[in-house]
């Protein structure tokens, strides 16, 4: 699941990135309310933590512009105001939850787990095929009930996989959408190979069977063998 940062303090926002991507998710930070405004209408994200207090643009006038042209994504607002006159302020632009500074990581977590799970459905948040099975809300992945250890983006091939399960699935998918590259570059091919082959040790090498299947020359596809 990728997740917005929108803060402007240095030291606050790389320990947002380190926390989070700690926990699996894909983190992208801004520095301005302007960066944050151009990133949530360029690309696709599940959960935005925005500042209030932002050079330039405020956090409270860009999520107002940002409900005003129909953006359901769920906001979290960080701030050090602490009034509860802020507090209505913020909710009323649009937020759906409200932390202040300082706060304990812990805490962030179990609210982003919450807006995550309130946004969607519980199926959408659990993907299975056959005994392996990925837990979106709590990033935890086992095979035969025996937990995985992925890196975030081993994470996001599997669920992009798992998404598209008995498709196959190209590398320019894959490029596209997980690596987020608009452009094709070669030296890319081999990184999507190398991360394909770790997954699949990760994933397939303690089970008789193999669910990650390349395709030669077109792609992969995850799928299950029935007899």
């Amino acid at each position: 699941m990728r997740i917005l940062v929108v803060e402007d303090e240095k030291k606050i926002a790389e320990a947002l990135r380190e926390g989070l991507s700690a926990e699996h998710y894909d983190v992208t930070v801004a520095r301005t309310g302007e960066d944050g405004f151009f990133l949530v209408n360029a690309e696709t994200f599940d959960l935005v933590v925005l500042d209030i207090m932002l050079p330039g643009r405020d956090g409270l006038e860009v999520l107002t512009t940002l409900r005003k042209r129909g953006l359901s994504t769920p906001v979290l607002i960080l701030t050090a105001k602490d009034a509860v006159e802020d507090r209505v302020q913020g909710l009323d632009a649009g937020a759906d939850d409200y932390l202040v500074k300082p706060f304990a990581f812990p805490e962030l977590l179990a609210r982003i787990r919450a807006l995550i799970r309130r946004g969607r459905p519980d199926d959408v948040l659990r993907l299975q095929i056959a005994d392996l099975e990925m837990d979106l809300l709590t990033r935890k992945v086992t095979r035969a009930g025996q937990a995985l250890e992925l890196t975030v983006k081993e994470f996001e091939l599997l669920e992009y996989l798992m998404r598209h399960q008995g498709n196959i699935v190209s590398r320019e998918m894959l490029a596209r959408d997980v690596w987020h590259e608009t452009v094709w570059i070669d030296p890319l091919y081999n990184v999507i190979d190398v991360h394909i082959a770790r997954l699949r040790r990760k994933v397939d090498d303690a089970s008789e069977a193999k669910l990650i299947r390349t395709v030669r020359g077109v792609g992969f596809v995850l799928r299950e063998d029935r007899p």
